[in-house]
């Protein structure tokens, strides 16, 4: 998530100081991702020494107002014009997490899946609740109902991937239990103590 373009695309609607930018930021994305005023305040400083934004004075209260210049005008046409790159995957924390504990002795990775699965379904169900709450969007409210959407789509293909890693690591365990009986000593009785 790009908060850089996300708060010049906001500036492209007129000038705003730190807390405007983050309240419409939160207000559009549903505070799915929110964002510490210090980040925002950070982020406009880089915008400003990068040319796509320029100080344009004070308000009333004596906050600092910005506007977006032309360079940054073209940034968020550039950027909405390029799709997202997929060519570096974000960290995934849960697939990192799995890839630590089917590699590491003594994780109960089934028990790893399945309180993931649990969580996930929760999140899902609060998602789906939430969306049932915003069934006539407005124009603010479809920027938060796409946020949501998306969340519930991942969710839902999480959910999917959690089924099917489950399914690989019985397969697996299945496949290590025959290898394991295959390679074991083969016990052929004797007739010792047999009486005829």
């Amino acid at each position: 998530m790009s908060v850089r373009q996300g708060l010049l695309a906001l500036l492209e609607q007129g000038p705003m100081y730190g807390y405007q930018l983050r309240a419409e930021f939160e207000s559009r994305t549903g505070a799915t991702w929110p964002l510490n005023v210090g980040q925002v305040y950070t982020t406009v400083a880089r915008l400003e020494r990068d040319g796509l934004v320029a100080a344009a004075g004070q308000d009333d209260e004596g906050h600092v107002v910005y506007r977006i210049t032309d360079n940054g005008r073209a940034e968020v046409e550039s950027w909405f014009a390029t799709p997202v790159s997929r060519s570096t995957p974000p960290r995934d924390e849960l697939a990192i997490k799995l890839a630590m504990a089917v590699a590491l002795p003594g994780v109960d990775v089934r028990a790893v899946v399945q309180g993931q699965r649990t969580a996930t379904i929760r999140a899902l169900q609060e998602y789906t609740r939430l969306k049932a709450d915003t069934a006539d969007p407005t124009d603010g409210d479809l920027a938060w109902l796409l946020v949501l959407e998306s969340l519930i789509f991942t969710a839902e293909a999480e959910v999917r991937w959690l089924d099917y890693c489950e399914a690989r690591l019985t397969r697996a365990a299945v496949a290590q239990r025959e290898s394991a009986a295959t390679d074991a000593p083969v016990s052929v009785p004797t007739n010792e103590g047999v009486r005829r």
